[in-house]
Formats: structure tokens, C-alpha cells, sequence
């Protein structure tokens, strides 16, 4: 029985090492010296260890974790964009109130607009009952004003533009009137004969902002600035010593106005404008002359006047050419 399973034991000692065995080479058993030998031994494509490569210290799972986190932490704070400075206002806009005045489109961005606006007045003496301290008077004036312009609307109810303009003034004073106070009063003048005329001629830029008043944008009311320049010259006749005698001068004038006004479209592309003069800033430089144009003096006036001119109530009328792109 022993004998048997001795047997056993060297057989299957023997068969692996029968396996392993190539012919014309010797069989050598395997030890563990052998083992530990060939685990030390480097491969033909690997860099044998060195005692210094052994005494590094492979990093730990917490110490790998602790440099992922700061190389993210690094990456985060560079990618991150700079916040700008909050922009500091003039102003602050919580308290602001839109009044939703651009709410109604009376005009729309792109027309082009062509127009014209008119005035003319007369004074004549048979209006006695304004002049009733004056007898025996006889007198007319009269005062016309032609604008034609012309503007371009870069936004919604904005338009800007230029304008001509031509004025022209007269009025006569026939010799004849007295000026009387009454008997109470001991005070009579007789004013001798007076003549006046001129011409005038402008140039303006204007900006017009317009509202409308009903959703349709039928009606609507526009407030205009003006920045204008005037040159012209005027004649002025009066009597003295029983002679007539003339005076001649050049003015100019440098002003900026306020125009407001109202505007009605009674066509699809025809609309009506009344506006008013309500005064504005003004300089005025006039040089006068003799009948030979020899220059006797010079004057020079600025003022600042807010009121209704009665002159300066125009009428006209504007032509608005669409942009076709407009919706």
C-alpha cells in the first residue's frame, strides 16, 4: 500500500516537467531560488530597478485626492471670467416713471418728410379802435414768412432736418397823424411820415419729437427746437426839416427757438402742422449806413424771451414718403 502511493506522488511530480521538456535540452527542475532569481531579472524591454527608484515612496489614495482637488481648484479660479464693475449712473433709474409717450407711433423710422410752412399778417389803420389816442392816422403794415424743409426720421417720432426761410416786412406812416393825450393832459404831437421795409433770409437746423394722441396715429403734437441764422438788410424813410431822408442796415441774427405744435394727417401721406413761436434765445448784430453807404454806427442786442409771437403762427402742410421696409 505504501508502495502505491509513492508511486502515485513521483508520477505526478513528473508529468509537468515531461510537458515543459524540448527535445535536445536537458530537463532542470525548478526551485525556488530559481523563482525568486527570475522574478529580480528584468525583461529585454525593461529598465532594470535601481536602489534609488526602491527608496520613492508611491503616493498614498488621500495625497492623489488631495492634488486632483487643488489642480481643479486652480483650473476653476482661471477659467473663471472677471466680473466688470457695476456701471456707475448719472441718474438712478428705480424712480423713473415711463410715461409710455413713444407707446403711439405717429411717425416711423426711415420716412423722409418735405414741407412747407407759411405766414402773413396785416395791420391797417382802419383797426382804430386798439389806437384810439391817435387821430387823423393812416397807416398799413404787412409781414410774410416762407419756409420750405426738408428733414429725415432716424428713430420713431424723431426727425431731424433743415429749413430755408425768406421774411419780409413793410409798413407805412402817412404824415398827418396827431398824437393827443387829451385837453386835461396839454400833451399833442404831430408824427411826421415814416417808412419801413426789409428782407430777410435763414437758414436752420431743426429736431422735431413728435406724440400721438389716439392709436390710429391720426392726430398727434410734436415740440421743435431750432438753431438758426438770418442776414438781410432793411430801408427805413422819414422826414425832417421837409425832406426825406433814408437810412439803410445790414442785420444778422443768430437764434435758437422753441416751435411747438400740432399735426393732423388728412391724407395717407399728406399731414397739416400749426405750430407757435414761443421765443427762445436770440443775438442780433445791425450795422446802419447813409444814403451814400457810408457806415454811421453799429448796434449789437442779445435776449432771452419766452412768449407767444402773434407773427410767428405758421400754417403748412408735409409730405411723408414711407419707407417701404417700415411695419
Amino acid at each position: 500500500m505504501k508502495r502505491s502511493i509513492l508511486i502515485l506522488i513521483t508520477l505526478c511530480l513528473t508529468l509537468p516537467a515531461a510537458a515543459q521538456h524540448v527535445p535536445g535540452k536537458p530537463t532542470q527542475p525548478v526551485t525556488a531560488q530559481a523563482v525568486e532569481s527570475a522574478s529580480e531579472k528584468p525583461g529585454k524591454n525593461e529598465t532594470p530597478t535601481t536602489t534609488a527608484n526602491r527608496a520613492i515612496p508611491r503616493p498614498t489614495a488621500s495625497g492623489k485626492a488631495d492634488t486632483l482637488q487643488k489642480s481643479r481648484q486652480s483650473a476653476s479660479i482661471a477659467a473663471a471670467p472677471l466680473k466688470a464693475a457695476p456701471k456707475q449712473r448719472f441718474l438712478p433709474t428705480r424712480r423713473r416713471i415711463d410715461r409710455e409717450i413713444n407707446k403711439l407711433k405717429f411717425t416711423y423710422k426711415g420716412e423722409v418728410i418735405m414741407g412747407l410752412t407759411a405766414s402773413y399778417g396785416t395791420l391797417s389803420s382802419d383797426d382804430t379802435d386798439i389806437l384810439l389816442i391817435l387821430d387823423n392816422i393812416n397807416a398799413d403794415g404787412t409781414a410774410a414768412t416762407v419756409k420750405p424743409f426738408i428733414g429725415y426720421f432716424y428713430r420713431d417720432n424723431r426727425c431731424l432736418g433743415v429749413r430755408f426761410g425768406y421774411n419780409y416786412m413793410s409798413g407805412t406812416l402817412d404824415k398827418g397823424a396827431i398824437f393827443d393825450l387829451g385837453e386835461n393832459n396839454d400833451v399833442s404831437l404831430n408824427i411826421p411820415y415814416l417808412d419801413f421795409n426789409s428782407n430777410n433770409y435763414s437758414f436752420g437746423i431743426f429736431h422735431r419729437s413728435y406724440a400721438g394722441l389716439d392709436p390710429k396715429g391720426r392726430f398727434g403734437l410734436f415740440a421743435e427746437f431750432e438753431l438758426s441764422v438770418s442776414k438781410g438788410s432793411s430801408r427805413f424813410a422819414y422826414e425832417s426839416e421837409g425832406k426825406v431822408k433814408q437810412t439803410y442796415s445790414d442785420n444778422t441774427q443768430l437764434k435758437l427757438a422753441f416751435n411747438p405744435g400740432a399735426a393732423v394727417y388728412i391724407f395717407p401721406n399728406v399731414c397739416a402742422n400749426l405750430s407757435f413761436g414761443l421765443g427762445g434765445i436770440q443775438y442780433t448784430s445791425v450795422t446802419q449806413k447813409d444814403e451814400l453807404g457810408n457806415k454811421i454806427g453799429t448796434r449789437e442786442a442779445s435776449k432771452m424771451k419766452f412768449k407767444l409771437n402773434i407773427l410767428a403762427i405758421n400754417i403748412g402742410m408735409t409730405i411723408h414718403m414711407w419707407d417701404k421696409k417700415k411695419q
